[in-house]
């Protein structure tokens, strides 16, 4: 629960949404391999991950890697299939051991069959846990997603309702995000949850992820609850 002064009254969002991006802007500015950067993102990423379900967060979602991604030369791909190969298991088993469900969302068939085997042995591990969850975006891009649940909705030859429509999409059971980060500069979304984002608070940081702390996090939480969220209601009836 809640230690840290800065955060005592504060609103805790129940998910928060992470855009980890600035891993190989990182690794440049300091003369490293991208793949260097990618590496101290995941750690960072499991450190954020830890601090967060210590706050009271209780779903968390990080942007791992994008359709879009996908472009990128296979050198940089091949290092970050290495880190699901070698990091991924060991590092969100630390945080899953905490009774944290752990899902893929995304069209993990892209990957390579090792990786698809880890992920899944990973949900299967993790499916009795309730309550506190880890999804990983992964081969995911927002709108592959709603043309995936479109086409769902089409076989079922069914009109669809707002709340049946998002019963078609990879995140059917879980909340929207309450908050939603990015890091590195960018101020955009980028394909990133763009149905569940309809009411969701966005926080975007200076930093590269790699740099982004805990006390980031803090503040991004503090400055989630100072906004009023209205959901297209009237200051007076919400009071």
């Amino acid at each position: 629960m809640v230690r840290n002064k800065l955060l005592q009254g504060v609103t805790i969002p129940r998910h928060i949404a992470i855009i980890m991006d600035g891993n190989g802007r990182w690794a440049k500015k300091r003369m490293l391999p991208r793949s260097v950067g990618h590496k101290h993102g995941m750690d960072r990423m499991i450190g954020l991950m830890e601090h967060a379900f210590d706050l009271g967060v209780q779903y968390i979602t990080v942007y791992a890697l994008s359709t879009e991604n996908l472009k990128r030369p296979q050198e940089e791909l091949d290092g970050l299939f290495a880190l699901f190969r070698n990091n991924f298991r060991e590092g969100l088993g630390k945080v899953c051991a905490r009774g944290v469900r752990l899902r893929a969302l995304g069209d993990v068939s892209l990957l390579p069959e090792d990786i698809v085997e880890e992920l899944r042995m990973s949900e299967a591990e993790t499916a009795q846990y309730e309550g506190r969850g880890i999804n990983i975006a992964v081969c995911y891009g927002a709108r592959d997603e709603i043309v995936h649940a479109v086409n769902k909705a089409i076989e079922k030859g069914e009109k669809v309702t707002e709340d049946s429509f998002a019963d078609l999409l990879y995140t059917h059971d879980l909340p929207d995000p309450d908050l939603i980060i990015r890091t590195g500069k960018e101020v955009r979304l980028s394909n990133f949850l763009l149905y569940q984002a309809a009411y969701s608070e966005l926080y975007f940081s200076q930093k590269m992820f790699p740099e982004f702390s805990d006390k980031d996090l803090d503040k991004a939480i503090v400055d989630f609850s100072k906004r009023t969220r209205r959901f297209g209601k009237t200051d007076e009836q919400l009071s």
